[in-house]
């Protein structure tokens, strides 16, 4: 039989969580963002339940063109946009919305021969500081774009640094709309932190929102907020079954570098996952896992093929008993990847993309 072990992707809750992003920001039209492999649940699979957004946002040609070939005809973006110049061959032959955010961008698109002009996204660095056009050379740029007929419709961008977090948004937008005041164009500012936390204020709506994570039913500013606060469901849960029991007496030690030294008499169980599944090797003891359904925690230092529960007061969990390591659980108890991601030092984007192409995937 297959290793016991699988990720299951939740078609039902990725409508729901687009739902819950569309009624955080009413009016304003969605870019599904479904970047690096739709944050590692896989284009092909979510594609039929995001389509009900007004667009898909990525980082690559290859996936724009997997978006087209699922039958998708309406926009796509390129959130960094081209990256050489024979790139915009592709985005004119596919019709797809590229940023620009630097001068050699523009010089791409001057040279480019096309018959179709582009759909282009002005990108402003206004805090973030990685990419964009400064606020007082923004206007210039835009006026250098504005004057080449490769361009069609200019749109505006700026991407928040503190969203999720204590310092907010205000900032950033008071000098996005300095900027780009009198300047023709829809806007996109919001990630999934500013949709879900300002989505009423109507410069941080602005005419497009792009949710990522949020789609995915992991929360943008936890430990303030779970998902569940959000009303957001998990996408993908991942589950093992256990393959050993064993039985610690006191000063018993568990895995590599006797990380954990059991106190007193007590049973663990040995899971089928382990760091090259996806699931952090950082992962303390302590870090939560659901038994069958009920919370419980991991012991001692996480393997590459196996890691160790607790088996502590769960007397009807055994040999072939399921663990979720995060997800949702057969009982309908849920373990939030925001969690698991905590207790390694981390976020649950990266727990999301690295599950590893050795787990096999169903979808429900």
């Amino acid at each position: 039989m297959p290793r016991p072990i699988q990720a299951t992707i939740h078609l039902g809750a990725l409508r729901h969580n687009l739902a819950r992003a569309r009624h955080a920001a009413p009016d304003a039209q969605i870019w599904a963002v479904v970047k690096a492999n739709a944050y590692g649940h896989g284009i092909e699979r979510v594609f039929d339940s995001l389509r009900a957004a007004d667009g898909f946002a990525l980082l690559d040609l290859d996936e724009a063109s997997r978006i087209r070939a699922l039958g998708w005809r309406g926009p796509i973006w390129l959130l960094e946009g081209v990256f050489e110049t024979r790139d915009l061959e592709l985005c004119s032959r596919l019709g797809l919305w590229h940023t620009v955010h630097c001068d050699e961008q523009i010089d791409m698109l001057a040279l480019h021969k096309t018959h179709e002009p582009h759909r282009v996204f002005l990108k402003m660095n206004s805090g973030m500081n990685r990419l964009g056009f400064a606020p007082g050379r923004y206007r210039a740029a835009w006026t250098r774009l504005n004057a080449l007929p490769q361009v069609d419709e200019i749109s505006m961008l700026t991407h928040f640094s503190d969203a999720d977090g204590p310092l907010g948004i205000a900032a950033q937008v008071a000098r996005f709309e300095e900027a780009t005041r009198d300047l023709p164009g829809e806007r996109s500012l919001s990630n999934s932190a500013a949709t879900l936390r300002f989505g009423s204020d109507a410069a941080a709506k602005a005419d497009w929102v792009r949710p990522g994570i949020a789609l995915y039913g992991s929360s943008p500013d936890f430990p303030a907020q779970s998902a569940q606060d959000w009303g957001l469901q998990p996408a993908m849960s991942l589950s093992a079954r256990i393959i050993a029991v064993q039985h610690l007496q006191p000063g018993d030690s568990v895995g590599y570098g006797s990380q954990f030294v059991a106190e007193q008499a007590m049973r663990m169980g040995v899971v089928a996952c382990g760091y090259a599944d996806g699931y952090p090797r950082s992962c303390p003891t302590g870090t939560p896992v659901l038994v069958d359904g009920v919370r419980s925690r991991t012991l001692g230092r996480v393997s590459m093929d196996m890691l160790v529960v607790d088996l502590s007061g769960l007397p009807q969990a055994g040999l072939g008993s399921t663990a979720t390591l995060w997800g949702q659980a057969a009982n309908g108890a849920t373990l939030s990847i925001d969690e698991v991601a905590q207790a390694a030092g981390t976020v649950g984007y990266e727990l999301m993309c690295a599950l590893a192409s050795r787990v096999p995937v169903v979808v429900v």
